[in-house]
């Protein structure tokens, strides 16, 4: 992963070229303040201040010169990337000293993925000097948070299947002291079987699993933290068609977010006790592959109808739930890539946000507005339980053609624990066009704003 520590610094006076962000409305008074060589440059370059533009103001000397970047400071911690992946090597520090929330985009902007490339993208090496140093460690946490997030959903489910998955837990594991337990075979069969069911059709090389991590003193709160860890999902014998297969490398995006979100309570040192719970699977196809019609038990012994093979997701996180609730958490909180209909009804850039507590949801929506990390609040309408009802058992995993995003959460109510404090996020993790620092493919949507809500819930806002 990238340093991100070597590309944030303490500004102590040492060589730096100045950066001025501009805003448009600001624009007509900073130009009149700028050398006669400075505007020509500026006229040259038809620079208006205009978000992710940037130009360069020439000084009395040949190597003396400084940089203005259009954008604005208020609006959000991209208005720095751009800048910081065009600049040339070196060092720069902002016109008014401090980084502000644009540190993060100047730091994920000199990140790519390269996994699969011969020739690897040239690494940053633009450092950025901030006379707010206590605010560098939470900017580089953050960038590696985002950065595990998109690397583990870019990775092609060929190199991450569900033991990949759970190395990933491990070195977490291993880099915070916390302990990690891996459930499989007979025992996830029996304890947890409809993880199991959805897995099982896999080759035993991709076996299905429950990964479970703890950290954290006992006295402390007990805070849940669940993704969904479908490492490639076919559909199963209810397949998808091979434009709905095609991005199902990233349908383990909720698993990347609780990792990430797990990798940033451990490394702040929050005062909680962690579990996190990630089921891993991958929905195949074989000839022991779980059917249409067939009804599964669950590990909270409802009994569920699979009307539908290709809604597998709530299946896990059923299991996991119930796990998860049975430690009595003051608070519970997943992650999926649950549902297309959250897509369309709020496009790829807005999670859609399930809460069963008014003060969790207002929370969660207040840390997303701190980060600029959106979410939107959607209801769990009881009545639209009645399409789940199933003629043969307890509950059916589809619900038709209405509500989806909707029904997909009431499904995943039934296995939260009476009292238990729950948020579910529906997230793509995907962003399908690039922007700056935010680069086309796997993306943290959520994150920042869960971050912010644990935060300030637990003493470090």
């Amino acid at each position: 992963m990238t340093d991100f520590a070597a590309l944030l610094a303490p500004d102590r006076g040492q060589p730096a070229r100045t950066i001025a962000v501009v805003t448009e409305g600001g624009f007509d008074a900073w130009l009149k303040g700028q050398s006669p060589r400075a505007r020509a440059a500026i006229a040259a370059a038809r620079f208006t201040a205009k978000a992710d533009t940037m130009v360069v103001l020439p000084g009395e000397a040949a190597e003396d010169w400084s940089v203005a970047v259009g954008g604005d400071e208020t609006a959000g911690p991209w208005h720095l990337a751009s800048a910081a992946a065009k600049l040339p090597e070196g060092s720069y520090r902002l016109a008014n000293g401090a980084a502000a929330d644009g540190a993060l985009g100047w730091l994920l902007a000199q990140h790519s993925f390269d996994r699969y490339r011969q020739a690897p993208t040239a690494r940053g090496g633009r450092l950025l000097l901030t006379s707010d140093p206590a605010r560098i460690d939470e900017a580089v946490r953050l960038a590696e948070a985002t950065a595990l997030v998109r690397d583990l959903v870019d990775t092609g489910a060929s190199d991450l299947g569900p033991a990949e998955l759970a190395g990933a837990a491990r070195d977490l594991a291993d880099a915070f002291g916390a302990t990690l337990t891996v459930t499989e075979g007979q025992a996830l069969a029996d304890n947890y079987p409809m993880i199991h069911a959805v897995g099982r059709a896999a080759s035993d090389a991709r076996a299905p699993r429950l990964i479970e991590l703890e950290w954290g003193d006992p006295a402390h709160p007990r805070v849940a933290v669940v993704g969904k860890g479908v490492c490639f999902d076919s559909g199963g014998l209810d397949i998808k068609p091979s434009s709905g297969m095609l991005l199902m490398k990233k349908d383990m995006g909720g698993a990347a977010h609780a990792l990430a979100l797990a990798r940033l309570i451990m490394g702040a040192r929050l005062p909680v006790r962690l579990h996190l719970l990630i089921p891993a699977v991958e929905n195949a196809i074989s000839s022991d592959a779980f059917r249409p019609g067939d009804v599964l038990r669950s590990r909270k012994r409802l009994f569920v109808e699979i009307g539908n093979t290709d809604a597998e997701g709530r299946l896990i996180l059923a299991d996991a739930l119930t796990k998860a609730c049975e430690e009595a958490p003051e608070l519970v909180i997943d992650f999926a890539t649950l549902t297309g209909a959250a897509r369309v009804a709020l496009g790829p850039d807005m999670p859609a946000l399930f809460a069963n507590d008014d003060a969790l949801a207002a929370d969660l929506i207040a840390g997303g507005e701190r980060t600029h990390d959106p979410l939107w609040r959607l209801p769990l309408w009881a009545p639209y339980l009645d399409m789940l009802k199933s003629d043969v058992a307890d509950i059916n995993n589809a619900g038709g053609a209405f509500a989806g995003t909707i029904t997909a959460a009431l499904f995943l109510e039934k296995f939260v624990g009476e009292g238990t404090h729950w948020a579910h996020l529906d997230t793509f993790a995907w962003r399908p066009a690039a922007k700056p620092g935010r680069p086309k493919g796997g993306e943290a949507l959520g994150l920042r704003a869960a971050w912010s809500m644990m935060r300030h819930r637990y003493g470090q806002s």
